[in-house]
This record gives C-alpha cells, sequence and structure tokens, in this order.
C-alpha cells in the first residue's frame, strides 16, 4: 500500500460517491477493510481525528483514512488536516470528500482553501460532476457505450431530450434498464426505454431564447417549464436570463453592425461572438418596434412575477415567453 493525497469534490452525489467507493477499493487493495481503513464521515467526527488517524502506526504496513462531508466545516476548523498534508507518512493514503459547491470565489472559501492545500502537498483534485455543453455530450457517448444494455437511436436521442441538463441520471436510467431487461439487451427501441426515463429534466437559457427567436411558442413554453421544474431555476432567474437576451438586441438594434465582430464590439463582448451574433439576427428579425414590444413585455412581466397582479409567477413567465415567440416585423 503506497502513499496517496486526493480531494473528491461535486454536486452529485452519485458521482461523488461512485469515484469515491472506486478510490477505496483501490487504495485498500487485498487488505482486509477492518484493518486498515479509518472511514470518517457525518457528524460524528471532527477534523483532529483524521489527522490523528494519519499519524498513528498501522500493525499491517499501512493505512487508507477517508474524511467525507468536509463541507461542514470551515477553513480553520479545517487546520488539522491542511497540517498534515504537507508531511502525510508515505504509507498512508488520505482520499478527502466535499459534496456541493463553494461558498464563494475567494481564497479565503474553506474549499479553496482546501484545494490549494491538496494541491501545493502534490496531491490531485477530482472533480466529480457531469460535464456541460459540448463536453455533456461526449460524456453521455461514454456512458451509453460503456453500459450493458444498448439503445437505438431513437431511444438514446429521447434519453438526453428528457434529462436535459441533468445528464448525471443517465447512469440511473442505464441501471434501471438493465435491472429490467437483463445485462446484454438490446438493442432497446424508444418504447422500451420511455417508461423509465422519469421527469424531464431542466434546459440551459439558451434553448429557451433559440426556441423564442425562432418563433417557436410551444418549444417556448415547454422550455420554460422545464427551467422551473427539472432545472429548478426561480421565475426571476429566467426573467434575468431573458432581459440580459433582449439588453443585447436593444443595443444592437440601429446600430449600424452588420457582422458578429461588429456586433461584438458595440457590445463589448470578449471571447466568442456567438451571443452578439444571435442577438444581431434577432434585432434584423423583430426591428425597432419588435425590441420596444418586447422590452416592454418583459418589463410588465417582472413586476407581475414580483407579485403585482397576484397571478402565479410560472404563469405569467409562460405568458410573456409565448408573447415573444411571436414579434416579427
Amino acid at each position: 500500500m503506497s502513499g496517496r493525497l486526493e480531494l473528491f469534490r461535486g454536486q452529485d452525489q452519485v458521482l461523488l460517491a461512485d469515484a469515491v467507493a472506486a478510490a477505496v477499493a483501490d487504495a485498500v487493495g487485498t487488505a482486509d477493510r477492518s484493518e486498515v481503513l479509518d472511514d470518517f464521515r457525518g457528524e460524528e467526527y471532527q477534523p483532529g481525528e483524521v489527522a490523528l488517524a494519519c499519524g498513528t502506526v498501522s500493525m499491517f504496513g499501512g493505512r487508507v483514512v477517508v474524511a467525507r462531508d468536509l463541507q461542514r466545516f470551515g477553513a480553520d476548523d479545517l487546520g488539522p488536516v491542511l497540517d498534515v498534508l504537507g508531511d502525510l507518512p508515505d504509507d498512508v493514503a488520505l482520499l478527502l470528500v466535499w459534496e456541493g459547491k463553494p461558498a464563494s470565489r475567494r481564497k479565503t472559501d474553506p474549499l479553496t482553501v482546501l484545494a490549494a492545500a491538496v494541491d501545493a502537498a502534490g496531491g490531485t483534485v477530482t472533480v466529480c460532476d457531469a460535464p456541460s455543453g459540448r463536453a455533456a455530450g461526449e460524456w453521455l457517448a461514454e456512458q451509453f457505450s460503456a453500459s450493458s444494455v444498448q439503445l437505438d437511436s431513437r431511444a438514446r436521442d429521447a434519453v438526453v431530450s428528457r434529462l436535459g441538463e441533468d445528464v448525471a441520471r443517465v447512469r440511473d436510467v442505464l441501471a434501471t434498464l438493465e435491472a429490467v431487461h437483463g445485462p446484454g439487451a438490446g438493442p432497446l427501441a424508444l418504447d422500451d426505454v420511455e417508461p423509465f426515463l422519469g421527469a424531464s429534466g431542466g434546459v440551459p437559457p439558451w434553448e429557451l431564447t433559440d426556441a423564442i427567436d425562432r418563433g417557436d411558442v410551444s418549444g417556448a413554453v415547454t422550455c420554460a417549464r422545464r427551467m422551473l421544474g427539472g432545472g429548478g431555476r426561480h421565475p426571476l432567474q429566467v426573467l434575468a436570463s431573458l432581459q440580459t437576451h433582449y439588453e443585447r438586441v436593444a443595443r444592437l438594434e440601429g446600430s449600424g453592425a452588420r457582422s458578429a465582430q461588429e456586433a461584438a464590439a458595440v457590445l463589448g463582448a470578449k471571447g466568442s461572438t456567438f451571443p452578439a451574433k444571435k442577438a444581431l439576427a434577432v434585432a434584423g428579425r423583430i426591428g425597432p418596434a419588435g425590441v420596444r414590444r418586447s422590452l416592454g413585455l418583459l418589463a410588465r412581466a417582472d413586476v407581475d412575477v414580483r407579485g403585482r397582479t397576484g397571478l402565479d409567477a410560472a404563469a405569467v413567465l409562460e405568458v410573456l415567453v409565448a408573447r415573444l415567440a411571436t414579434i416579427r416585423r
């Protein structure tokens, strides 16, 4: 058994638990867990106990120390653990587990402090969350390929569509399909998969604005519902995304910008010019009158969501996106 230092962090409980379980199994190897493993978890321990376990000489040639639920502690509380990182015995594997995200991006945030200390001590920080954006598609493809059940293309597309942003749930879906149909089953068709997909996950804001921009009323309302439901967003958060989108459109309308690069310059945007290109296209499609009407709808919806009329905030949002999707020159 050789030394090891690794911090596992993430917001997805399943992915985090799987990664830690695999690391523990690898670190323990063929040894008897009852002899070499100290597993601290919940509210039943303090960081000083972790440090003590790391410094205790084992009769069995090595020790694996796991400290879970470190998100309970502040930076000062973690002092004993931080102190032991730079002087970890060669035969100790220390696995640290933080569930959740940093409280802030400040250097004094406990997770930031802990991650920096692990890195300085030559350890590894492993993020155990499913990726987003383009990387999410590649990650999903890997999960489908690694599964013992195979899905046809329509079934795969249905799974991806239903999951939305909640891509990590694909592991649960595939495990359920394996339990129902048996290992090696497939290729499974849409009818075989549909009953086990569960509720629709959230979708990113750009799916909502894309649906509005192409005039898809039904699609826009569906996206808004998914952002509120599976996505867990507050109506004001969705409204803020729409306001940002239309503020870009308003700044570009009449600006004289004719290309994505010119539009990005008007907006002062850095990096990708794609958002500026989309906003420029919308400005051209709805015109000055459409921009004014869009901003008016957003302003009224903002006060309605905050309680002016007493209407349900979700209903206000659905009406808003439906009306925005109908605006044309």
